[in-house]
C-alpha cells in the first residue's frame, strides 16, 4: 500500500543516499583505500548500528559516501541514482540537500560540485516521472565565512534548481545567532529556509531558528515536545517539522517509537513532514515502515492508519 502512494520527500541527505554498490564501484574505480570491499562490510560502514550514541557519532556514518562524491561525473552519478531510487518508491518531488564545501579535495569549484548535481536531477527528470530540486547545506563545523561563499555561489542556480538554503551538522546550543548574516543574505537573495534544530540540543534553537533565521521549515525539530514556548511558538508560526522518526530514535533524540511524539503533534494541529532515511538504506526504511505499520502501541494510540495523509 505505502508503495502505491504518490509521495513527496523534503528531507533527503545526498551524501546519506548513495548506493553501496555505487561506493564500491567508485573506489575500485579511483582507487579509494576501503576497508574491504566486500558489500557485507561495506554496508556495516554506512549503516547506522544499533548502538548509536549520539548524532555526532550518526553522522560519521556520512563520511565514507563523501570520499566517492569528488568528481562531476561521481556527484551526478550519484545524484541520478537517487532520484532513481526514490521513483521506485513512487516519490514525485524530492529535495535533495547538501553541503558543496565537502566535495572540493578533488578540485572542483563549488559551482562545478551545484552544477553536477543539477545535471543528475535533470538527467532523471528526462526518464522518469519524478522532480527534484537541491537544498544547499551550510555545515555548523565551518564558519559563518564559509556559508556566506555557499550562499553566494549558489545564487546564479536559484530556481534553476536550487531553491532553499540549510545550516546542518553538529548541533550545538545557540548555534543560529553564529550564522545570522550569512541567513540574512540567503533570504535577501531568495532563499528558502530551513534549519536543523531541537534534535540533538534543546528546543530553543528551534525559537532561535523561527524568530532569527525566519526559518520556514525545520529539519527535525522534535524535541520542542519538552518545551511549551517552542511548541506553541511552531503551532503559531504554522512552520512545518520535518520529521525523521527512525534517525531521532538511532541518534538517541527519542528513546522509542513508543514516546515518538508525532501521533500527539498530529493530534495538537503541529505542521510535519515524515520520512524514514535515505534510499540506499532500504533496509532500515522498510524495516521502521512495516514495524509502524503493524504496530498499535497501547496508552498512545499511534497507527499508520491514524496519520491522514492529504
Amino acid at each position: 500500500m505505502i508503495n502505491k502512494l504518490p509521495k513527496i520527500e523534503l528531507h533527503c541527505h545526498l551524501d546519506g543516499s548513495v548506493r553501496v554498490d555505487t561506493i564500491i564501484d567508485i573506489a575500485k574505480k579511483e582507487n579509494i583505500k576501503l576497508e574491504s570491499y566486500e558489500k557485507c562490510d561495506v554496508e556495516k560502514l554506512v549503516q547506522v548500528p544499533n548502538d548509536c550514541t549520539s548524532l555526532n557519532e550518526y553522522l560519521k556514518r556520512f563520511d565514507l559516501a563523501n570520499k566517492v562524491m569528488q568528481s562531476r561525473e561521481n556527484i551526478k552519478r550519484v545524484t541520478f541514482e537517487l532520484l532513481e531510487d526514490a521513483q521506485k518508491e513512487n516519490v514525485k518531488y524530492i529535495e535533495v540537500r547538501f553541503a558543496p564545501l565537502l566535495h572540493l579535495n578533488g578540485g572542483l569549484s563549488i559551482e562545478e560540485v551545484i552544477q553536477s548535481a543539477i545535471d543528475g536531477i535533470n538527467e532523471a527528470e528526462k526518464m522518469y516521472d519524478i522532480k527534484g530540486n537541491i537544498i544547499l547545506c551550510c555545515m555548523r563545523t565551518m564558519s559563518e565565512d564559509d556559508a556566506i561563499l555557499v550562499v553566494e555561489e549558489g545564487k546564479k542556480f536559484l530556481n534553476k534548481g536550487v531553491v532553499a538554503i540549510d545550516l546542518a551538522g553538529p548541533e550545538e546550543e545557540g548555534f543560529v545567532k553564529k550564522y545570522k548574516k550569512a541567513i540574512e543574505l540567503a533570504r535577501s537573495y531568495g532563499y528558502n529556509i530551513t534549519i536543523h534544530a531541537g534534535e540533538a540540543a534543546s528546543s530553543q534553537n528551534v525559537i532561535d531558528a523561527i524568530n532569527i533565521a525566519k526559518a520556514q521549515r525545520i529539519g527535525h525539530g522534535v524535541r520542542i515536545k519538552d518545551m511549551k514556548e517552542a511548541y506553541e511558538l511552531v503551532k503559531e508560526t504554522k512552520v512545518v517539522l520535518e520529521m525523521c522518526p527512525t534517525s531521532n530514535i538511532q541518534t538517541k533524540a527519542v528513546e522509542d517509537f513508543r514516546k515518538y511524539p508525532l501521533y500527539d503533534f498530529y493530534k495538537n494541529g503541529i505542521n510535519y513532514i515524515w520520512h524514514f532515511l535515505q534510499y540506499d538504506k532500504h533496509h532500515f526504511q522498510k524495516k521502521y515502515l512495516k514495524m509502524i505499520y503493524n504496530k498499535k502501541v497501547k496508552g498512545n494510540e499511534w497507527e499508520f492508519r491514524l496519520i491522514k495523509i492529504k
